[in-house]
């Protein structure tokens, strides 16, 4: 019987670890690799001693279901210590633990009544580029319609409500927006400015507004704006803000999270999650808990891991502007840099070249580059026109300031002369 999933979407990644596969294949090196997104520590020693506590705590509580449980106030000290508010102190808000943002993502469009006859007219605004978990899901999978909100690195990559507007004129106006704020691939945060622009928009259109939140955390706290720090104030607003300690405390394999927003909003999201996960692992979310008990040592925590990145950031921005790379945008918040794509690099033409002609001006040049000097992004198209805007993604999730991997990436980085229009 033939497949009967399409290898689409997601599979980028599964791409990207080919690239870095066959690099070491073809050199017995290991590659560059800048295409991580993930973490490269681990939690700190005091999260891993009270996890491990807990996990060894007879307790029943720890090693039933977690359901929608909230174990040692995980949910609401989450809450407190991303979004910046208190949410009990917030009648019309609740909080609630996820098992993580990738799950609560692909539930969403059902706890917006996708289901309920409305398959074919539902409205979905997001942006592109993006980890597109949202439009795989609402789009590919549940069959709804999707308005492009496109980010423009001519905008820095910001949430620019006028595109969204003109997404929407054709098709009809949204029932859910989602945006990723910080971004990914563009680490750019959101503005309260923005936040108030867009939740007027949301006011008058009807729609709910989402923000996945994971990056949050790893923001410098001048360049960005929670969204529940905004949202708390409009009571008539249908909002959810999603946090999680994947990327905050170096934990992705913790599978928990929080999410924070307007009641009747989570409470729909609750239905559909009782039918779908039982909620995170219990003993983790106690441990969590426990540690967010004391605000200080979650934000020396936080503080320690920022200042880890920006270290990385002020190393590696450096070096690619040095070789000759534009920058698509300031990276605001944690690991991901976003860098235009040239039309030629390491001296052939990318749409002649017999090795890349045909392909994609980003997916050639991350081919290309990848092949040939062991840097692996991730590549990614942008603009409004499907060629408008090639773009690549170097991460520093590898440890950049090693002095052996520096060495390397300098020696290649040399060899890239980039030339773009």
């Amino acid at each position: 019987m033939p497949r009967q999933i399409p290898p689409t979407g997601i599979n980028l990644f599964q791409f990207i670890y080919t690239l870095v596969r066959d690099y070491t294949e073809k050199t017995g090196q290991p590659a560059l690799n800048l295409s991580l997104g993930n973490p490269d520590g681990i939690p700190i020693e005091p999260i891993r001693r009270l996890k491990a506590e807990f996990a060894g705590d007879p307790g029943y509580d720890y090693h039933t279901y977690a359901e929608d449980r909230n174990l040692n106030g995980f949910a609401e000290r989450m809450v407190e210590l991303h979004g910046g508010i208190l949410s009990s102190q917030h009648p019309q808000l609740k909080a609630l633990p996820i098992a993580g943002i990738k799950t609560a993502t692909a539930m969403i469009p059902l706890a917006c009544g996708l289901h309920r006859g409305k398959r074919g007219t539902f409205r979905l605004a997001s942006n592109l580029p993006a980890y597109d978990v949202i439009g795989t899901w609402t789009s590919d999978y549940l069959g709804a319609r999707r308005l492009v909100w496109p980010l423009l690195s001519a905008e820095n990559m910001r949430l620019n409500i006028d595109r969204l507007k003109e997404a929407a004129r054709e098709e009809g106006p949204p029932h859910l927006v989602f945006v990723i704020r910080p971004g990914n691939p563009a680490a750019v945060g959101a503005s309260l400015e923005e936040w108030k622009a867009l939740i007027e928009y949301c006011l008058e259109t009807g729609a709910r507004l989402v923000n996945d939140a994971a990056y949050a955390a790893l923001a410098k706290p001048t360049r960005h704006v929670p969204l529940a720090a905004v949202a708390k104030n409009y009571p008539g607003l249908e909002w959810m803000e999603l946090y999680s300690v994947s990327k905050s405390f170096n934990d992705p394999g913790a599978r928990v999270g929080a999410m924070v927003g307007s009641r009747d909003f989570v409470e729909d999201y609750l239905v559909i999650k009782g039918n779908t996960d039982s909620g995170p692992v219990p003993s983790v979310m106690a441990a969590y808990g426990k540690f967010l008990e004391d605000p200080r040592n979650a934000q020396d925590a936080l503080a320690e891991l920022r200042g880890l990145y920006e270290r990385r950031l002020e190393y590696l921005v450096p070096r690619l502007e040095a070789a000759g790379l534009r920058p698509a945008c300031r990276t605001d918040a944690g690991f991901f840099t976003l860098w235009k794509v040239p039309r030629r690099v390491l001296g052939v033409d990318l749409a002649s070249d017999p090795r890349t002609r045909g392909l994609p001006r980003h997916e050639a040049f991350n081919r290309l580059v990848s092949s040939e000097t062991g840097m692996v992004g991730v590549h990614f198209q942008g603009g409004l026109d499907p060629a408008g805007d090639p773009l690549v993604r170097y991460a520093v999730c590898a440890d950049v300031l090693d002095d052996l991997f520096q060495e390397r990436l300098e020696r290649q980085l040399a060899r890239l002369q980039p030339e773009y229009d």
